[in-house]
């Protein structure tokens, strides 16, 4: 099979089952609605978000991109968890391909679901803020917030096929993400490590200020988290070509 044939059954996959494209849809909704129900609440009478104009424009990715890491879980995840893998590696027998379908699906759903939520949560604090895209920095802010997606998508997909198993990837990277680094930049001792870590280089490549005790810059820090995401697919992709399990 072809890597456009195989890339055709990962989206036939993709749009008839629910718990797949319920995710992104979810992401979309929970980052914009968020960030405009709490704009639309505190906006006119809390200004600090002008001081770092991002930290209004992505408060609501604090909660969506949980579902975007269970996209990326649930593209090769759910496959793992019903044993269909085996199914997938007889119709496309070079796991390289099959792994690259899934890829290319994950980076473009995430680029997707990127551009909509960003540029919806960008005119959901415009009026209120009064933001344009010739505030100093908030162009980069606004590729670094559309870049965080696709990247978180495929950075959980690389994790989730190297640990090939749907449960420990959803109990393991989506605690992570939603509280799990958060928690330990406020650990002394660990802040200075936890700061490295993938989701919280990428979120703040996303600022528009510097922050004090932060030891890189803000297009430093998207390449960190993209470096992470490309150790992860690399990661995934020995971890398919090893695989054992059944149906293999």
């Amino acid at each position: 099979m072809s890597l456009g044939n195989a890339l055709r059954a990962e989206r036939i996959k993709f749009t008839t089952l629910p718990s797949q494209w319920a995710a992104p849809l979810t992401s979309v909704v929970v980052t914009v609605g968020v960030t405009a129900a709490v704009n639309a609440v505190y906006g006119a009478k809390d200004h600090t978000p002008g001081e770092d104009p991002a930290g209004g424009i992505y408060y609501g990715l604090l909660f969506g991109h949980v579902a975007l890491a269970c996209l990326g879980i649930l593209l090769i995840g759910q496959e793992f968890n019903t044993r269909m893998i085996g199914g997938s590696l007889t119709a496309v027998p070079r796991r390289d391909r099959l792994y690259g379908a899934k890829l290319a699906l994950g980076a473009g759903l995430g680029l997707l679901v990127g551009l909509v939520s960003t540029a919806g949560s960008f005119l959901a604090v415009r009026e209120t803020a009064g933001l344009d895209l010739s505030t100093p920095g908030l162009g980069r802010s606004f590729l670094a917030g559309v870049l965080y997606h696709p990247m978180m998508v495929l950075l959980c997909l690389g994790l989730t096929a190297m640990l090939g198993n749907f449960s420990a990837a959803l109990g393991l990277l989506t605690p992570m993400v939603f509280l799990g680094t958060t928690w330990l930049t406020a650990v002394p001792g660990v802040r200075e490590a936890a700061q490295f870590l993938p989701d919280r280089a990428g979120l703040y490549a996303m600022r528009t200020a510097t922050e004090p005790g932060v030891h890189y810059g803000h297009w430093t820090a998207l390449l960190i988290m993209a470096l992470w995401t490309t150790a992860a697919v690399y990661g995934g992709l020995r971890a398919m070509r090893r695989y054992e399990g059944p149906g293999a």
